[in-house]
């Protein structure tokens, strides 16, 4: 394991000085989409990708995480959620589409500092664009467990996880 790392992290938008090449999380598709994608993404505007670093070393990204706009029909919002979100055929929301904390520093609770200041976001950035909730698709039942943790509801027979923007107004306050 790596040494401890400072108390002072940061999290902004990924950027050209930021070292992609050496950033590997365990999950390859993640690795790939970070490596090689991400860039572009950013350039067209198809997800705002945003990189936990130290600042004692700004070039070493620790972890990532991503965000774009998406919608579900009415009919895949659990009874139990129904109640936070307008009754449209489809729902605003905001897609966490990615998240991923380098190998050598996992387990460090740097997955849930990403997945915070995405969920903070996320509530800064619907009331200009409109957005109901907060929604991760889960590559794993790991994955889903981390996100249950933190207090997402899970549509049935799947792995995808909802965050009502209702219940992170009441967070944020």
């Amino acid at each position: 394991m790596q040494a401890c790392i400072s108390q002072d992290l940061k999290i902004e938008p990924l950027g050209s000085g930021h070292n992609q090449t050496g950033f590997t999380c365990g999950i390859e598709s993640l690795d790939r989409y970070f490596k090689t994608q991400a860039n572009q993404d950013m350039k067209r505007k198809a997800n705002g990708v945003f990189v936990l670093i130290d600042p004692n070393k700004p070039i070493e990204v620790l972890g990532y995480y991503t965000l774009c706009a998406t919608v579900l029909a009415q009919g895949e919002v659990p009874l139990n959620a129904r109640k936070h979100v307008p009754r449209y055929p489809v729902v605003s929301a905001t897609l966490v589409g990615r998240l991923a904390v380098t190998t050598d520093q996992q387990g460090q609770g740097l997955g849930a500092l990403l997945l915070a200041d995405a969920v903070k976001r996320a509530y800064m950035i619907a009331s200009s664009v409109g957005s109901s909730m907060l929604v991760v698709d889960a590559l794993n039942e790991q994955a889903a467990a981390f996100y249950l943790a933190n207090g997402f509801i899970r549509l049935p027979d799947s792995l995808r996880l909802i965050l009502p923007m209702q219940v992170i107004t009441k967070l944020m306050k």
